[in-house]
């Protein structure tokens, strides 16, 4: 059954335009040309979305946004505003209205189709009652350097050809590069959500904070703005924005930085599994054996456990994998060639790897790991549902 879209404009023709433009891509089109109608319409024609005009005669549509969000039978229906309005401030009363997106007019076709549809899959996801299933994977580093971000971002790259519904978070404030990798400048999307009281830390908060690149993965970003540092973080507000990310993702890959730390030891609660990353020198190894022993002693079992040796340069000095795993005591679950030109091209062209060169040896390898990890979860789920 097609999904139907509400389109709410006082412009005859850009009712028209918006209705034929959707109408194309396969979707229900339902029309009001006053705010008026719109609640009345939300109410009788069930709408999957709203597409709503700011600037009407009757009630402008941050009045009808806000009194839709709080009538408890049509707050969950998503809402993008669509606009001639383009500053700043515009957008800002917007979302405090509680919309879920914005556009302004004039748009490109396929950018309403591009938001139409995002906002449709994130409402899905929210909705659906496999969204318990969400799978958190997080990602430390046995020291700063060695590629934990790079592997980060192409395993959830990886992932998110799968799966549309992913989102990869980075908590490391203050030294946050994920963004700049990728093309989004110095964002403070996840400062800003955690500089808030925990009771405040909602999923609408969380999702107007969410980035989302071209490749389809959202993101949730840090800056490297030193004064993030000095943010006293609540480990529970840390936690609690997990929680939203997986009311809103189906896969969550938090991106935790080098060793761990007060947020990271508690995230480690909630997580599905964990990344190490290692690098083939006694230094690294060193580390990581004894991040190992203080996540043993916190309760992971080796089976979430997921240990990535990556050789950034060819050396005749590097440690062998097989001792690598003797030092350690874990089996290495992928080891990542070295691949520096390549991932200078990409980091580039801000693209992960794996989509940049999806044949390159080292992207395979990136794949392949996720397709490991989704393995072990299903492996680990059969085995509780078993015992």
């Amino acid at each position: 059954m097609a999904e139907k879209i509400l389109i709410v404009d006082d412009d005859v023709d850009s009712l028209k335009l918006i209705g034929m433009m959707l109408n194309r891509q396969g979707y229900e089109i339902a029309v009001a040309n006053n705010g008026q109608q719109a609640l009345a319409k939300a109410h009788t024609d069930d709408p999957d979305l709203i597409i709503l005009d700011i600037m009407m005669p009757d009630m402008d549509g941050y009045e009808v946004c806000r009194q839709l969000r709080g009538d408890p039978s049509t707050q969950a229906i998503p809402i993008i505003m669509f606009t001639a309005k383009i500053m700043v401030d515009d957008k800002v009363a917007g979302f405090e209205a509680g919309a879920d997106d914005y556009l302004t007019k004039p748009t490109h076709p396929a950018e309403l189709a591009s938001r139409v549809k995002a906002v449709l899959t994130r409402s899905a996801a929210q909705q659906s009652p496999q969204n318990d299933q969400a799978v958190t994977l997080g990602f430390i580093g046995a020291k700063g350097g060695i590629g934990t971000t790079t592997l980060s971002i192409n395993v959830a790259a990886a992932l998110a050809q799968q799966d549309t519904s992913t989102c990869l978070a980075d908590f490391r404030l203050g030294q946050g590069t994920l963004g700049l990798s990728l093309g989004f400048g110095r964002s403070t999307g996840m400062a800003n959500l955690l500089s808030r009281s925990t009771s405040d830390i909602t999923v609408q908060a969380v999702e107007q904070e969410l980035m989302t690149h071209s490749s389809g993965l959202r993101l949730l970003l840090s800056s490297a703005r030193p004064k993030e540092t000095l943010l006293n973080v609540s480990p529970d507000s840390a936690a609690m924005l997990v929680r939203h990310l997986r009311a809103l993702s189906h896969n969550v890959l938090l991106d935790l930085g080098p060793g761990l730390n007060r947020l990271s030891v508690r995230l480690l609660q909630d997580m599905d599994q964990l990344t190490l990353t290692v690098e083939p020198d006694r230094l690294a190894l060193s580390l990581a054996r004894d991040i190992l022993r203080e996540i043993e002693q916190i309760g992971m079992p080796g089976s979430r456990i997921n240990i990535v040796l990556v050789n950034r340069t060819q050396s005749s000095m590097q440690i062998p994998w097989q001792e690598a795993e003797q030092i350690l005591n874990h089996e290495m679950t992928a080891i990542i060639s070295p691949a520096p030109e390549l991932a200078f091209q990409a980091a580039d062209a801000r693209f992960p790897i794996v989509l940049f060169q999806p044949s390159s040896v080292v992207a395979n390898q990136f794949t392949k790991l996720a397709e490991e990890m989704m393995a072990r979860m299903r492996s680990l789920a059969g085995n509780s549902t078993g015992s």
